[in-house]
């Protein structure tokens, strides 16, 4: 193969995998948690739970995919048996949240764009520990100064935190 042509393709190649990572230009604005909205693992309703919440937006629906928690909506893009058509995921985004542990119900920021607080002090939807996401950086690292944790971008998000914590790997999950 001729060099230019291999740097042509390795560069188109890069280009088309940073464009997976955006949302589409046409993904749905983020969709009002309704009390009654469902989880997608546990079938419990989303507001049940005390933290911040998600949702996933599929190409062929028209509707969201609502979770209990941020942590079920990471593991949601992770696990193999589960459509990986994503157009959009949004998260509470807890800068916007009245109470440190209460989602409100219209503030979200895209996924992929939030910064998260992990290993932080408080505990998610099912007492587990929860990955905290905020819009703003500067309102993550207050709350991981007040609360405990580090500030992450999405990518930086261990995986084998989602899919098996470990326990006692932070004050949340010494609570268990």
């Amino acid at each position: 193969m001729h060099p230019p042509l291999l740097a042509i393709l390795c560069l188109l190649g890069a280009v088309t995998a940073c464009d997976q990572n955006r949302p589409a230009a046409d993904a749905p604005p983020p969709a009002r948690l309704a009390p009654a909205a469902q989880s997608h693992f546990c079938g419990m309703a989303g507001g049940e739970h005390p933290g911040p919440k998600g949702q996933v937006w599929l190409d062929d629906r028209k509707d969201p995919l609502w979770f209990s928690s941020v942590h079920d909506t990471i593991a949601f893009t992770l696990l193999p048996e589960e459509p990986k058509n994503i157009r959009v995921i949004y998260v509470s985004d807890m800068g916007k949240a009245r109470a440190v542990n209460e989602a409100p119900a219209d503030g979200w920021v895209d996924a992929r764009k939030a910064v998260y607080v992990i290993g932080s002090a408080l505990p998610g939807g099912m007492g587990v520990e929860e990955e905290v996401p905020f819009a703003d950086p500067d309102q993550a690292k207050a709350f991981a100064e007040s609360h405990g944790g580090r500030v992450v971008a999405f990518a930086a998000i261990p995986t084998e935190g989602i899919l098996g914590t470990p326990v006692g790997s932070s004050p949340a999950a010494e609570r268990r």
